[in-house]
């Protein structure tokens, strides 16, 4: 049997071991955006992705979700996925056979991403990059990382969501797949929401109103209200180039010079 996932009109089928219900309340239509996961908790998954606007478009099928448990690929009667690393030291690192073994499983079109404190941090123009793609698979480290030999074999891409550690990669790959799905044309009901929002144009996102117009002595600035659109938009710009440049001197910094450049 081929292990190329087979597709029957709008829905699209793949392979596996394990049982599925014979009508699923969520079908992965044909071409839909598809999110692989290898994670030793595959039960955490879809978490918060599985709510609102998120949640709403894995139910419709704009985009899918799976899970490849990491322990089912473990070694010996105990499913090991780990062992103390080469050269001694704190904690344990996951096997490189393990972890290929679960990509092999796993893994579909798009980038293969292993999310790590190393690797360079995630941006919304990473997220747009993918979002325009057919998915991702992703892995999710513990403990101490992951065998660099696999990482290498499979060539896989390192992203970091901050400069900090966690216990696992879930939390990251969850953080991920949000700011990437939601990108995915159909998921937002308003499309230019996400033209005007944080980093978008390379700025942080101008400061939001709505009623009641006075609250607590302080007023929506007149120009919101007036009315004058030209007006509106160049009070959003310059609020957005001032928090900018206070908040995110790194930002604004690469602003100025892509302004420049475009001059």
């Amino acid at each position: 049997m081929s292990d190329t996932p087979r597709s029957y009109g709008r829905k699209t089928i793949r392979p596996t071991l394990t049982p599925k219900e014979l009508i699923t309340p969520t079908p992965a239509l044909k071409g839909a955006w598809a999110a692989r996961v290898i994670t030793l908790f595959p039960e955490l998954f879809p978490g918060a992705l599985g709510a609102s606007l998120t949640g709403k478009a894995l139910q419709d099928g704009l985009w899918s979700l799976d899970t490849e448990d990491l322990r089912s690929h473990g070694i010996g009667k105990h499913r090991n996925v780990d062992d103390t690393p080469a050269g001694g030291g704190a904690g344990m690192v996951l096997r490189a056979d393990v972890v290929a073994s679960a990509i092999d499983a796993a893994r579909g079109p798009g980038p293969l991403i292993y999310l790590s404190p190393r690797g360079p941090a995630f941006s919304q123009e990473k997220a747009y990059q993918l979002a325009q793609g057919p998915g991702v698979t992703l892995l999710c480290g513990r403990f101490e990382g992951v065998d660099q030999r696999v990482l290498d074999a499979y060539g896989i891409e390192e992203i970091s969501i901050g400069d900090y550690v966690l216990t696992g990669g879930e939390i990251a790959a969850m953080a991920l797949l949000d700011a990437t799905v939601r990108l995915i044309p159909g998921v937002l009901g308003n499309a230019a929401s996400t033209e005007e929002e944080s980093f978008s144009a390379g700025l942080l996102e101008h400061p939001q109103y709505t009623r009641p117009a006075s609250w607590e002595g302080q007023d929506i600035p007149a120009v919101l209200t007036s009315g004058n659109h030209g007006a509106v938009a160049k009070w959003r710009r310059a609020e957005a180039e001032a928090l900018t440049k206070d908040r995110r001197p790194d930002l604004w910094a690469r602003y100025v010079d892509a302004d420049d450049q475009d001059n």
